[in-house]
């Protein structure tokens, strides 16, 4: 509560520059807190992805397998398996002219690796803001602090007093900014390190999908690690 009346007073009794960083802490705030509910839905959405694509191994063919992944365009495994397949659909039609430059090896290996440099951009896509706000806020909030005491000291100073009571209103009102701008970039860190955390799972199981898929394009089979050697699963045919 007191918290609050402090804000408040800092509003009412701030000028322009410090009601221009009151706005601009809290814009940063519901900045970042978009942000981390927006990509923390994302990330727990293709944790969910990711744990379903093992079942596209348990299926008759490939068609049949990408059916389980579903029909949404924005699931990433579903993305990579159809790019896999379109580059290998491309190689063994341009043979003639592309077994002098790259093998089919290459060639999937490149599709896949483009799949995803473009998912992991858009898995990045925000992160920026968050890191932004994490190392910023606090400074632009000392900034309000220093600013506020400046005022403060200067009304003082104007009215050639300096009593206690006179001084302790002032100073904790500037200092409240200091403590708006932890409030902002705190939550923007913690946020930013567990999307990393997140987004480093999802590509994780991402890259292993990819390993699985190439394998799977290039033999026909499925590479798994198995106690010390590499055990090729095909597709189940039942």
């Amino acid at each position: 509560m007191d918290s609050h009346f402090g804000l408040m007073n800092v509003w009412n009794q701030g000028d322009f520059v410090t009601k221009a960083v009151a706005v601009l802490l809290i814009g940063m705030s519901l900045a970042s807190w978009i942000v981390i509910i927006v990509k923390a839905l994302d990330v727990i959405r293709y944790k969910r992805l990711a744990k379903h694509s093992q079942d596209f191994w348990h299926s008759e063919d490939f068609a049949t397998a990408l059916n389980k992944l579903g029909q949404d365009d924005s699931n990433p495994f579903r993305a990579l398996a159809l790019e896999g397949r379109e580059a290998a659909a491309h190689h063994r039609n341009t043979k003639a002219h592309l077994h002098d430059a790259l093998d089919v090896s290459d060639w999937i290996t490149r599709a896949l690796r483009n799949g995803i440099d473009a998912f992991t951009a858009r898995l990045q896509t925000g992160l920026a803001i968050l890191a932004s706000v994490g190392s910023t806020a606090p400074f632009i909030g000392l900034f309000g602090t220093v600013w506020g005491i400046y005022h403060a000291l200067m009304s003082i100073g104007s009215a050639g007093q300096a009593t206690i009571d006179k001084v302790a209103g002032p100073i904790g009102e500037a200092l409240i900014m200091t403590a708006l701008g932890l409030a902002v970039a705190i939550p923007a860190v913690l946020g930013y390190n567990a999307l990393v955390r997140g987004n480093k799972f999802v590509l994780t199981k991402l890259n292993a999908f990819a390993h699985d898929l190439h394998a799977y394009f290039v033999t026909g089979a499925r590479v798994q690690s198995g106690s010390g050697d590499a055990i090729v699963v095909p597709l189940k045919k039942g």
